[in-house]
C-alpha cells in the first residue's frame, strides 16, 4: 500500500495521520479546480451548475443548488440528499464524510467542519490531523453564520439559530441556538399555524 493510499484510508477512521503530504495535496487540488469552475460560472447557467455538482460531491440528489461561491477541502466526501439548498459562502471542511439530508436549508456564511487537530503543538507541528463525520438530518435548517464542529449530528427538522456554534448533537424537531448551541424548545403544531412571533400563517399555506 502506498503512503497516499494509507493516508486516504486514515481520513475516515478517526486516527491521526499526516495531512500535508504532497501526493494528497495534488489529488485535493483536482477537486478544488472543479470547485473553482463552479464558482466562476455565469450565474444564469443553471444547467452548467447542476451538471458540475455530481463531479464535485460524493452524492447529489435531485433539485440541489449551492449558491456560488462555496469552498470545500475536498468536496468528494460530502453527500447531498434531494432538494438541498445552501446560500452564499458555504465552507465544507470535508476531510471525512459530511452527510446532508433531503430538504436541508443552509443559510449564508455557514461552516461545516469534519476535520480537527491535536491540542498539543508538538503534534500539530508534525502535520497531524484526525477527522470525525458530520450528519445533518432531513428537513433541518442551519441559520446564517453557524459553525458545525466535527462529529456532530443534527436531527431531522431541527432549526439551528443564526450564529450558533454547534459542539454537540442536537435532537430532531427542536429549535437550538447559541454558543455553544443549546436546545431552546421543541418545534410543534403552533409553529405550523403561526410564524414571526405569532403572525398567523395564511389559510392557503396550511
Amino acid at each position: 500500500m502506498t503512503e497516499l493510499e494509507k493516508n486516504m484510508q486514515l481520513l475516515h477512521t478517526g486516527d491521526l495521520y499526516v495531512c500535508n503530504s504532497p501526493e494528497m495535496f495534488r489529488l485535493q487540488m483536482e477537486y478544488r479546480s472543479l470547485i473553482r469552475q463552479y464558482n466562476q460560472m455565469d450565474p444564469r447557467d443553471m444547467d452548467g451548475h447542476a451538471a458540475l455538482l455530481p463531479r464535485i460531491f460524493a452524492e447529489v440528489g435531485e433539485g440541489c443548488f449551492i449558491e456560488p461561491p462555496f469552498n470545500a477541502n475536498w468536496g468528494c466526501f460530502t453527500h447531498l440528499g434531494r432538494n438541498v439548498y445552501a446560500n452564499f459562502n458555504l465552507t465544507l471542511t470535508d476531510d471525512t464524510h459530511i452527510y446532508i439530508g433531503d430538504d436541508v436549508m443552509i443559510g449564508p456564511n455557514v461552516t461545516i467542519t469534519a476535520a480537527t487537530h491535536p491540542l498539543h503543538p508538538a503534534l500539530r507541528r508534525k502535520g497531524l490531523q484526525y477527522n470525525k463525520p458530520v450528519t445533518i438530518g432531513a428537513g433541518a435548517w442551519v441559520g446564517a453564520g453557524s459553525i458545525i464542529l466535527p462529529g456532530v449530528s443534527i436531527g431531522e427538522n431541527a432549526v439551528i439559530g443564526a450564529g450558533s456554534i454547534v459542539t454537540k448533537d442536537i435532537p430532531a424537531g427542536v429549535l437550538a441556538v447559541g454558543s455553544p448551541c443549546r436546545v431552546v424548545r421543541p418545534i410543534g403544531e403552533e409553529d405550523r399555524l403561526a410564524y414571526d412571533h405569532g403572525r398567523p400563517v395564511p389559510r392557503e399555506f396550511l
